[in-house]
């Protein structure tokens, strides 16, 4: 399968490994919050709400960074958050314990590729903004259903690259520095999600300027 272009859509030009996410994100745990924090933080409460809205009270947040979206759940949901980065973890525990987020019931390290969890561990599971960091998003996707209960919800938020125009130039000149930038912005809907995944999904776009989409998934 090829793009307009004629590009392969065998996955992202270059590949991340673990070390590689490790040590991009401990770089910018400093500085995360203000800079990515400001430009997602529309896509990050739309995808917060959406959770809310949801039955069922244990979450997973993959992903879950410096915690920026934990003050923004119900209280009645019970918030287990991972992430690979023990420096952005550091300050997502230290945010739950200074805003008294009761809420949060766990914050570890753990490969969102692997993970512990017993199987429909969860009601629901939502990665925002983590399909182009993982090395593997469909093996993502997968475990995702696996610690998801039957009849659960699966939400990813992400930026998935154009199919034309002046942006797919610019997210195609950036890939060779995927692995300085700890993700990958050449990204597309067909590495993370399979034609079935596709076909059934609900699919929004997000602010600002559709820059990130919101993929709803029933288990």
């Amino acid at each position: 399968m090829v793009d307009s272009y004629g590009a392969a859509l065998r996955g992202p030009r270059v590949r991340l490994d673990a070390d590689a996410i490790r040590t991009a994100y401990g770089r910018y745990a400093n500085s995360y919050d203000s800079w990515f924090g400001m430009v997602s933080h529309p896509a990050r409460r739309a995808a917060v709400a959406a959770v809310n809205q949801l039955p069922g009270t244990q979450v997973l947040e993959v992903g879950v960074g410096t915690g920026l979206a934990l003050p923004l759940y119900a209280p009645e949901k019970r918030i287990t958050g991972i992430d690979l980065s023990r420096a952005m973890l550091a300050r997502a525990r230290t945010r739950a314990t200074e805003l008294g987020l009761r809420h949060v019931e766990d914050l570890l390290e753990m490969d969102a590729q692997a993970t512990s969890f017993e199987a429909g561990s969860f009601d629901v599971a939502v990665a925002m903004f983590v399909a182009s960091v993982v090395p593997d998003p469909q093996a993502m996707v997968a475990e995702l259903r696996r610690v998801v209960r039957p009849g659960g919800k699966i939400l990813i938020v992400n930026h998935f690259a154009r199919d034309r125009g002046p942006m797919w130039w610019v997210e195609r000149a950036m890939a060779p520095a995927s692995r300085l930038l700890g993700w990958h912005p050449d990204i597309r809907m067909e590495h993370v999600f399979c034609a079935a995944d596709r076909e059934g999904a609900k699919i929004t776009d997000m602010r600002p300027l559709g820059l990130f989409r919101l993929v709803e998934l029933s288990n």
